[in-house]
């Protein structure tokens, strides 16, 4: 009998600007594969309307695995403030159960910190903010875990504080990703960036593997839709970016976390060597 663990890492499939044709696909490998989980990293919608929510639950609702639904900074109500400050995840309606929620597996589970916050003091309330009360509950749950039990972390920002450009992409970043590395985490699953990646991020107490899913969206910002396919056998967890294109994964990676998931436009910005980047930006209606 086979102890490996195999996991879906999907992220930003953005319902309201989604690719059906890749959605669909995702759909159907979850039922072919029957994975053990499915780690669904944030910006389920374009804009958070209500339409885009009942086509992201409905599609979650149809897949054949345990589900964790993390929130991203598109899933938060943008035209409607005072639902975004008191009811920020009533849109998320049948799912809401799923959100935020730990799967436990044997010898692994998935372990949710949020980075999506209604509000902060800067401008671009889009990026990443690590809360003092959101770390406190992540790492209290990695650490009631049974003795061996690995975790891995799903946020939505991936946990930068500095992006290559030398602004803040996730403030707290850098602090949750040392107290991570205390711990007996196997790495950290984010979305957001619309790229995948695969790279390990050095802190004060050790490095920590930070692995990043691409879109199921038309939002696409070097590589073509895709998701990440997990396995785990207890030493040694393998990550392929599965893609419609057939791309092989070395080949869809980016080997830096850019600041947004805008297409590059300027020199320098990380590019995955496939390198295609659509000539124009998708309409955003």
């Amino acid at each position: 009998m086979s102890t490996e663990t195999l996991l879906f890492h999907i992220s930003d499939v953005h319902f309201g600007l989604e690719d059906s044709r890749a959605v669909n696909w995702a759909r159907d490998e979850i039922a072919r594969q029957q994975p053990d989980g499915v780690a669904l990293t944030g910006d389920l919608t374009m804009r958070a309307r209500s339409h885009e929510f009942t086509a992201a639950c409905r599609w979650i609702q149809s897949l054949d695995a345990p589900v964790t639904v993390g929130v991203g900074n598109h899933d938060l109500p943008y035209f409607n403030l005072l639902e975004r400050f008191f009811a920020p995840y009533r849109r998320f309606g049948a799912v809401q159960a799923l959100v935020e929620r730990e799967l436990d597996l044997p010898g692994l589970a998935i372990v949710p910190l949020k980075t999506a916050i209604r509000a902060q003091p800067r401008f671009n309330w889009s990026k990443g903010w690590v809360t003092k009360a959101a770390l406190r509950r992540c790492l209290a749950a990695i650490d009631a875990l049974p003795a061996g039990t690995r975790a891995l972390v799903a946020v939505h920002h991936p946990l930068r504080e500095v992006g290559t450009k030398g602004t803040a992409l996730t403030h707290g970043g850098s602090h949750a990703l040392a107290q991570l590395a205390k711990r007996n985490v196997l790495g950290v699953l984010s979305g957001h960036v619309h790229d995948p990646f695969d790279i390990v991020e050095q802190t004060p107490h050790g490095p920590v593997r930070m692995i990043g899913a691409g879109t199921l969206s038309q939002r696409v910002r070097s590589t073509p839709p895709s998701f990440n396919e997990l396995r785990w056998d207890g030493q040694t967890l393998q990550v392929r970016a599965r893609n419609l294109a057939e791309v092989p994964t070395p080949e869809m990676q980016i080997d830096d976390v850019p600041e947004d998931a805008m297409p590059p436009r300027t020199p320098g910005e990380p590019v995955a060597p496939v390198g295609a980047v659509p000539a124009v930006d998708p309409p955003v209606h």
